[in-house]
């Protein structure tokens, strides 16, 4: 198999839903009836930094072949997407062979689902700092079954039920208030500068770094590298 990685082309441009790539790799069900697509490119988003994965679909031709993507994964840069086939035609044969082009369509409504979830985890780190608890973020669960944040810290029972309300409040300010999302390719002292001196260990100094910022205040969202 093509142990190339995967060109993430959802960092160029985090809404398009729709684009074309190129077949490396077709591996067959497994143990749970499960195939899996590796691409050239893709834009469908893995799961990872506490958020699920996209979900779509990918046609290759005429849409003689359609393969259900229920499942996005990255493994050592890979993308790896995991579904099932559907729309055979003829002798029923596959026809997602490597070098074939395909069409990629990401399912709208869970894309902007998982990217609100996430950014509400975001606005909730702004809260908690507005409010005067600068407890450090840990864990983030951006799933729809019951989104969390941890946080690093304690907060006297006393304070407990007050500081809830001013979460809620504040919370409500902002949001009615509204921001500016934005996104951007900087060079890592610049991307320092703006994240309020704090990036995180895994991003080296020699890297670029992708950041987004919410809101007019510098809050940056999401680190990754950009190679």
């Amino acid at each position: 198999m093509d142990s190339r990685p995967t060109k993430l082309d959802y960092y160029a441009d985090m809404r398009s839903l729709v684009s074309e790539s190129t077949v490396v790799s077709f591996l067959k069900g497994g143990d749970d009836g499960r195939s899996a697509l590796i691409l050239e490119s893709t834009i469908f988003h893995p799961q990872g930094g506490g958020q699920p994965a996209d979900t779509g679909f990918i046609t290759v031709g005429d849409g003689e072949a359609k393969f259900a993507v229920e499942d996005v994964r990255s493994r050592d840069g890979i993308v790896y997407h995991y579904g099932h086939v559907e729309n055979l035609v003829g002798d029923g044969v596959v026809e997602f062979e490597t070098g074939k082009a395909v069409h990629l369509h990401v399912d709208e409504s869970r894309r902007k689902l998982n990217s609100r979830l996430h950014s509400a985890g975001h606005l909730l780190d702004m809260c908690m700092k507005n409010v005067g608890l600068g407890l450090e973020p840990g864990k983030g669960y951006h799933f729809p079954d019951g989104p969390f944040v941890e946080y690093k810290g304690v907060i006297p029972p006393s304070e407990i039920s007050n500081k809830q309300k001013e979460l809620e409040t504040e919370a409500n300010a902002l949001i009615s208030k509204g921001g500016k999302v934005s996104i951007a390719v900087l060079p890592y002292d610049e991307a320092l500068e703006q994240c309020g001196g704090f990036l995180p260990d895994y991003i080296p100094k020699v890297r670029s770094s992708y950041t987004t910022t919410i809101a007019t205040a510098a809050f940056c969202s999401d680190i990754f590298l950009h190679c």
